[in-house]
């Protein structure tokens, strides 16, 4: 058995999207190259705010799962995973959402505090958000001296400012301070995307590893004979397929599909799609119907199975971002729609590193982010007017390159988890 790894974070398979996703993928490329793994996280809530079943049934508080992980080589590995308990708001505001990060954080620190006497784990994972994980892992270190790797999925502090989440300016100002002690006792800290990495190296003052999110390119791949999966999907041959999918949720601005879908109501082939669930979904519906829009469809979350054709079924992926968040990250359904060789409509602005990404590898057509008009004219232009080999087959290109899992993992292991420092 290779090393031994610890991971901390409020996230973990089976969820199907987000940071619970590329965690349990992480967790069990590890498993399977023959590391000895283990996981502290809560159980599934994301992205429906709800405890997803089987774990809903009973009034379980703590609980062991051993995870069975084929291996590269022939048998199977053990993944542990300790479920711990929190509290999930149905309809997350900005207080409750700290609720939720305050309640995983304190019932997982029982819980490595239950890890600590037991064999010695070499690398700690905390995996931000919530950002005060990474005490847990330092407290580990001082304990048992393992190696600790900050990894930065989301810059939380500068969210709950920017949003008026937390108002206190004297609150706000512990919290980075305590950032910067988690700072300065991790080994390694790393983050996403070339905007985040700036901006945390800035704060961190030391050199942050490039861990980006990955994509299975043998998983999600492009299909032909995209009007046979439209039938597949209910819709004709000939209809258009304008497609969301991923979280839906107040914040993200998902309302300009409706704007843009009223502006095309001469244009009855064109299907506006979205799919995937979240705490806004209800409220999207009723402004869809109170909008009279029969163009808008909506589509609960495809079963892992279906989504690679799913995903082929679409003439244009939609990626909206908020101005101030393209900056920071490409967006994880961007990393599939890439994979399956998709022409993604992405709402960047020229300057943000989500703009300079995509327009160098000319991998998605790019319109001006909180802007209604340019994203009408980024549909017109993707349905009627693109031309799209050249893109969709760099989305493709660049899919292989940079974002294959193996890859990326492979990078991983070499840096963190067998590197002597």
């Amino acid at each position: 058995m290779g090393k031994r790894v610890l991971l901390i974070g409020g996230n973990f398979a089976p969820e199907p999207t987000g940071i619970g996703k590329y965690n349990g993928e992480m967790m069990h490329w590890l498993a399977a190259n023959g590391y000895d793994c283990t996981v502290v996280t809560s159980y599934p809530y994301y992205p429906q705010w709800k405890v997803q079943p089987p774990y809903d049934k009973g009034k379980s508080w703590y609980k062991k799962e051993m995870l069975a992980v084929p291996t590269t080589v022939n048998g199977s590995a053990q993944l542990s995973v300790h479920r711990c308990p929190q509290y999930v708001p149905a309809a997350p505001s900005g207080a409750k959402r700290m609720l939720l990060d305050f309640s995983f954080a304190l019932s997982a620190f029982f819980k490595v505090m239950q890890l600590l006497p037991g064999k010695k784990f070499d690398v700690v994972i905390a995996v931000v958000p919530p950002f005060h994980l990474g005490l847990l892992a330092v407290l580990y270190k001082k304990f048992r001296g393992a190696k600790v790797m900050y990894h930065i999925q989301d810059m939380q502090i500068e969210a709950a400012r920017d949003l008026n989440m937390i108002k206190s300016k004297g609150l706000i100002k512990m919290l980075f301070g305590v950032e910067r002690y988690i700072f300065r006792q991790a080994d390694i800290v790393s983050s996403i995307s070339d905007g985040m990495m700036r901006k945390i190296q800035e704060k961190a003052g030391k050199d942050i590893f490039f861990f980006p999110n990955w994509v299975d390119v043998s998983l999600f791949h492009p299909l032909e004979n995209r009007a046979a999966l439209k039938q597949e999907f209910g819709f004709a041959p000939t209809d258009k397929i304008i497609l969301y999918s991923g979280a839906i949720g107040e914040k993200q601005g998902l309302e300009a599909i409706l704007h843009a879908a009223k502006t095309f109501t001469n244009r009855p082939e064109l299907k506006f799609l979205i799919c995937g669930s979240g705490p806004y979904k209800a409220k999207l519906e009723e402004q869809a119907a109170a909008m009279g829009l029969q163009q808008v469809i909506f589509f609960p979350l495809q079963p892992f199975e279906k989504f690679n054709r799913f995903l082929n079924m679409a003439d244009v992926h939609l990626v909206i971002q908020k101005a101030n968040a393209s900056d920071l990250v490409m967006p994880s359904k961007l990393t599939t729609i890439l994979a399956v060789g998709g022409l993604a409509l992405i709402t960047a602005n020229p300057g943000s590193s989500l703009y300079e990404l995509v327009a160098r590898y000319n991998m998605g057509v790019l319109v001006n982010a909180e802007d209604q008009q340019a994203l009408n004219e980024g549909m017109h232009q993707a349905v009627d007017h693109a031309d799209t080999t050249t893109i969709t087959r760099n989305a493709r290109e660049y899919a292989e390159t940079y974002l294959s899992i193996g890859k990326i993992m492979s990078r991983f292991e070499q840096a963190v988890v067998n590197s002597e420092n």
